[in-house]
């Protein structure tokens, strides 16, 4: 592939347990992934993201990978991967798969090795650490609890800044550099395009292993993310990630970064940055009032503007960021960041407006394009997700009522973005013919595909439109690649910007449930995408209706 082929791109991620299930029993699988492909070519997606369909217990989804090399039989097999890569390059899709190397699953044979011989050469394929006194530091796992489990039969502890099921893989040993390299380059000889590259910055490590004020919880621990300002440097490890293994395909690469600085900008995704892109992850961020779900709050559209703009000026002259709403591990996009009184589909439309059209490279979320919003689950017990459940936990042990535990859960559970993507309005949504493996209640069966395919303005549609402004004759080079210049800064709830490349592109989004008066600075040449019926202007005056979205051409 040539070099820098990923850039003015549009993406689309795929959840494959909740995507098609071909084969009709409750999971989806490889095989319905390949029979939708014309559906997405007809969406305009370029890449697909798939996270991952690799062999695993599914303890985290199968985020807690037992073999590299290996499809897990729920998705069917190494034959079916084969057959999915090879059908959407004809449609000129590249797949990318998620790539998951600060951990493995407790059930991979290395770590199964280890604990059989917790003195052995696979004990140091992880971080087994000697502790007399109990575990060995007060550091607390992303779900909760301890990162600490103890190595039965030993005074030794094994680290997991995630679940216990997911030991953290020890990058300080050469020899599980070079497999995980190995793998990775097994992977794109057989055709894959790169990867989303899952909790990166988890691989360095403070190796003191030193305990640190506790964060104010009552369990007297401190996140494990806290500690990664005390660990070692991160970029030997990149580095030789990337020269040994992306660089020589040409692979694209975004990684999973979070609160990333100015000088980690650059050496992250500069021009000889160790990514091709990281994902813009600020505007989820935003309503993160607190440590805890229920603390959480909804972020308001001056917020999100100022947000965009500020990471749009930090950004641009370095790299290009990846931009989402939503994803496998957050809420629905729509419920998020829309006042629950304001969601229609054209207040959903206006937010798909905002990020599609922003410098970078967009990624949908299955579902996304057709405004699926947060599920209802009546009791805790109908979650899977192992975070909802710790929060809930959380919350119930801080003193909240059942009904308050389960209300936080319900707005940011990730099991809102896992149900089944809805093809139809049928009992399982054509999906499958049978329950599938995670099911709401109370689904909202209006939102599905088949009542949107052929109907001119519905939110599928209206994401079609959007995805064409890459590959319009005259603006589509601005739309891929054009600056971003935010305008009309001062407008309340207005979040309006151009890109600007060969041609001059304008973007207003009146994110708001009051009309909005603007004037504009000069006529626009053409009315490229109104997700209203009509405009009402009077001259250079521009009256926007609640949630309208208009882009002009000049």
């Amino acid at each position: 592939m040539e070099k820098n082929w990923w850039k003015g791109k549009v993406a689309y991620q795929i959840y494959p347990k909740s995507f098609n299930d071909s084969n009709n029993d409750g999971v989806g699988d490889l095989k319905g992934i390949t029979e939708k492909l014309d559906y997405l070519q007809d969406l305009g997606i370029d890449i697909l993201w798939l996270s991952p369909v690799y062999k695993s217990p599914f303890v985290d989804q199968g985020y807690d990978i037992a073999d590299y090399y290996a499809i897990d039989p729920i998705f069917g097999t190494m034959d079916d991967m084969d057959e999915l890569i090879m059908e959407a390059k004809k449609r000129g899709i590249s797949i990318i798969m998620d790539l998951v190397i600060n951990h493995c699953s407790d059930q991979h044979e290395w770590f199964q090795k280890a604990l059989a011989d917790p003195n052995g050469e696979y004990a140091e394929y992880f971080y087994f650490v000697e502790s007399e006194n109990g575990v060995p530091n007060n550091w607390r796992s992303y779900f909760g609890g301890s990162v600490w489990d103890k190595v039965p039969g030993t005074n030794k502890y094994y680290l997991h800044s995630f679940h216990k099921a997911q030991p953290d893989l020890n990058w300080q040993n050469p020899v599980v550099r070079e497999k995980l390299f190995n793998m990775v380059n097994w992977w794109l000889e057989k055709g894959i395009a790169g990867f989303r590259v899952d909790a990166i910055m988890n691989i360095k490590k403070d190796l003191s292993w030193s305990s640190l004020p506790s964060d104010g919880e009552e369990d007297g621990l401190v996140t494990v993310d806290e500690v990664l300002a005390y660990a070692q440097p991160i970029e030997p490890f990149l580095t030789e990630l990337k020269e040994k293994t992306f660089d020589r395909y040409n692979a694209f690469t975004v990684g999973e970064v979070f609160d990333e600085t100015g000088d980690e900008l650059q050496f992250l995704i500069g021009e000889n940055g160790m990514f091709s892109s990281i994902f813009d992850f600020r505007p989820i961020l935003l309503d993160r009032k607190g440590k805890r779900w229920y603390t959480f709050e909804q972020s308001s559209a001056n917020a999100l503007k100022e947000t965009i703009y500020k990471t749009h000026k930090l950004t641009d002259s370095i790299g290009i960021l990846s931009t989402i709403i939503e994803n496998h591990d957050e809420a629905r996009g729509a419920t998020r960041f829309i006042p629950a009184e304001d969601i229609s589909d054209t207040s959903k439309k206006a937010l798909a407006t905002l990020q599609i059209l922003r410098k970078g490279i967009p990624f949908i979320y299955q579902g996304q394009e057709i405004g699926m919003e947060n599920q209802t689950f009546d009791t805790i017990q109908e979650y899977d997700d192992i975070n909802t459940i710790n929060e809930y936990h959380v919350a119930i042990s801080d003193g909240l009522t059942d009904e308050d535990a389960l209300h936080a859960v319900q707005k940011y559970s990730r099991d809102n973005a896992r149900t089944p993507m809805q093809w139809t309005d049928q009992e399982y949504f054509g999906f499958s013919q049978v329950k599938p493996w995670l099911l709401s209640s109370h689904p909202n069966r209006q939102i599905n595909v088949a009542s949107q395919i052929n109907d001119a303005t519905s939110v599928l549609s209206y994401y079609k439109k959007l995805t064409a402004l890459y590959r319009h004759a005259l603006y589509g080079e601005s739309i891929r690649s054009g600056v971003f210049r935010p305008v009309y800064e001062s407008v309340d709830h207005l979040i309006a910007y151009e890109r600007v490349g060969d041609r001059r592109v304008q973007v207003l989004i009146n994110f708001s449930n009051q009309e909005q008066r603007i004037t504009l600075e000069e006529a626009y040449t053409e009315l490229l995408v109104n997700n209203l019926e009509s405009i009402n202007q009077g001259g250079l005056e521009l009256y926007l209706e609640p949630y309208q979205a208009l882009v002009l051409g000049y």
